[in-house]
């Protein structure tokens, strides 16, 4: 007898959260549709969030006398990579030989800056929101160990008078992916940009408002306007 009371009692209440379910729900469709407007902001460019962090910097870098002594070439820049395109390898040893990166390597690299220990500059970092830096950045210490190849570095995009642009007289294209190198500024600004493509006018933040991104590879370097 409790048994079968026990189950009536059970189907009772399911029955009674089924008909509360049902009246709130239709009781809701009643109810006029309602979008809530939300102001968008939109006020940043995303291929160029990089650079909108480092604005503030901007009028520092233009204002911020050269040392020509303490200068970075492309060459310098091109040398520490294998290819273009390729993470530079790391070309000084290591603060920490079990460090990923993080605070080591940020505390040098996240806003650049002179350090006398390798009488040079830092190179600023595009991504400082990536910490695990030695998984795309390797130390050089391996010039012995392996037998040199055959591999031929493609070449690096023109720059100055040859450098790719939709016609004469016009901004260079970017001639590299904007993937981990939204931050113009990094390279392009500051003393640790290579004189060949240091900007002469890096508080213009908005870059790609001048220079469009020529969706080609580093190989591909006929002018944008036989490509169009």
């Amino acid at each position: 007898m409790k048994k079968r009371l026990g189950i009536i009692c059970l189907f009772t209440l399911l029955f009674a959260t089924f008909i509360a379910i049902w009246d709130y729900s239709y009781r809701k469709s009643l109810e006029p549709a309602y979008t809530p407007l939300k102001r968008r902001i939109t006020d940043r460019i995303p291929l160029e969030s990089g650079v909108f962090r480092r604005d503030k910097h901007a009028l520092d870098y233009a204002d911020m006398a050269i040392d020509e002594k303490h200068r970075h070439s492309i060459a310098d820049y091109y040398r520490n990579r294998a290819f273009p395109g390729a993470p530079p390898t790391i070309p000084h040893p290591l603060l920490d030989e079990r460090s990923m990166g993080g605070k080591d390597c940020l505390s040098c690299h996240e806003n650049g800056g002179f350090v006398p220990k390798w009488n040079a500059y830092a190179p600023v970092t595009p991504h400082p929101e990536m910490i695990n830096c030695r998984q795309c950045h390797v130390a050089q210490k391996v010039q012995t160990q392996f037998r040199g190849t055959n591999f031929e570095k493609i070449p690096a995009p023109a720059i100055g008078k040859g450098a790719n642009r939709a016609s004469d007289g016009r901004p260079p294209v970017i001639p590299h992916s904007l993937q981990m190198r939204e931050n113009c500024l990094a390279c392009h600004a500051g003393p640790s940009a290579p004189k060949e493509i240091r900007t002469q006018h890096p508080q213009l933040v908005n870059c790609m408002q001048c220079h469009i991104s020529g969706q080609a590879s580093t190989t591909d370097q006929k002018p944008l306007r036989e490509r169009i």
